[in-house]
């Protein structure tokens, strides 16, 4: 800022003097009239570009190299805010921790690592907040979450919370149920068996020795056991009384 007001004002007294390329700061060439400048110049010279702006335009130094050069602007690069006054117009440049700002104590926008609270960017947010990576700004989070993208997006809840689709929940709605170690509402799984298989061999109840009154059975697999709510299996074994060949010979007989 110190380095601005200087340059204007050793140019204010070198216009005012008549002064050409023989000044401290030996400005080449300055124009007043502006026949050679850029848009928005009121007076420049060709080693350090602008000198001075039209109204409304604002004054920032670029580095050209290792020199830095005068340039006239419509609005502030992105680092900057602009600072107007009566006399000159410039673009201060934001603090340290600050990607984007409005003026020099509001913030807009933060660096990676920062986050915005109130017009600061903070290392860290306050109680009751979450740090928000992506927008680099402290958010309120939705009620029983404790960790969230954006305002609507929860991504761990509270231990005595289930969290499901964003959502922090008491309990977990139909067709779900809570899963206590991940914190989370899961699908119900229902019980799955699969077909029967063919009657088996006609036996003596409790004995495997072939008899004329018996009794046979069929089974079928359990393709996927259910969840602590899902439906239970069916029973997955039968038995019917049945005869043996012997006895089926008899009465055909």
């Amino acid at each position: 800022m110190q380095i601005l007001l200087l340059i204007w004002m050793l140019q204010l007294i070198n216009v005012s003097k008549g002064q050409d390329s023989t000044s401290v700061l030996r400005f080449k060439g300055s124009d007043p009239v502006g026949n050679s400048c850029q848009a928005g110049c009121a007076t420049c010279s060709a080693l350090n570009g602008c000198l001075s702006c039209k109204p409304r335009f604002f004054f920032h130094l670029e580095l050209d190299g290792i020199q830095q050069r005068g340039t006239c602007m419509s609005s502030c690069p992105r680092g900057h805010y602009g600072m107007r006054s009566p006399h000159i117009s410039t673009c201060i440049k934001c603090k340290a921790d600050c990607a984007s700002c409005f003026s020099e104590n509001f913030c807009t926008r933060c660096h990676p690592g920062h986050f915005l609270f109130r017009g600061k960017c903070e290392s860290s947010c306050p109680n009751g907040l979450t740090a928000n990576t992506a927008l680099r700004e402290c958010t309120e989070c939705p009620a029983g979450c404790e960790l969230c993208v954006g305002r609507n997006n929860c991504t761990r809840c509270r231990t005595d919370m289930y969290h499901l689709h964003g959502q922090c929940n008491h309990t977990c709605p139909p067709g779900f149920e809570p899963d206590v170690q991940l914190i989370q509402c899961v699908p119900q799984i229902h019980c799955e068996v699969g077909e029967w298989t063919s009657w088996g061999q006609c036996v003596r109840k409790q004995n495997t020795t072939v008899h004329r009154r018996g009794e046979e059975t069929r089974t079928r697999h359990i393709l996927r056991p259910p969840s602590a709510s899902g439906d239970p299996c069916p029973h997955v074994a039968e038995i019917r009384k049945c005869a043996t060949k012997k006895m089926q010979k008899i009465r055909s007989e």
